[in-house]
């Protein structure tokens, strides 16, 4: 099914194979249709899903995801201003709608990222984190 991480692994495929223009052309219909912002510079592992198909989801080009994570709709990942780094995210991460996370981070494996959470901080493996700046909240039995 068409969805914005179709179109983003498409895009990407094109952008591997030096194709310069249909990477743009596909970013933009990724734009018009689902108001997202997926470009094919970033680096999504496999198994990355986007719930609703990706609406409004804001990435930075330089972003970097482990495999199997999850986003939700409206989610910003991208840099912060003086810092040249943008975040990395681990495997196995789920990202709840809203959710902003900003700067120089790196996001463990296995983290939920609550729903609207401002994360600006370092989250360690198997950590749930939430709120405005987000703190966690608990640890994850494993």
């Amino acid at each position: 099914m068409l969805n914005a991480y179709y179109l983003y692994k498409l895009s990407w495929v094109f952008y591997r194979c030096k194709i310069p223009i249909l990477p743009k052309i596909i970013k933009l219909i990724c734009f018009l249709v689902y108001n997202s912002s997926i470009p094919y510079q970033c680096k999504l592992g496999k198994g990355t899903r986007f719930a609703y198909n990706g609406i409004a989801v804001v990435l930075h080009k330089r972003t970097k995801m482990g495999i199997n994570c999850t986003i939700g709709t409206n989610v910003t990942i991208g840099g912060r201003s003086g810092h040249f780094e943008v975040p990395v995210i681990g495997d196995n991460v789920y990202i709840a709608t809203g959710a902003k996370i900003l700067g120089p981070i790196v996001i463990g494996n296995n983290v939920t990222v609550g729903a609207n959470a401002v994360v600006i901080d370092h989250v360690p493996n198997n950590a749930i984190v939430a709120g405005i700046p987000a703190k966690i909240i608990k640890y994850k039995s494993e």
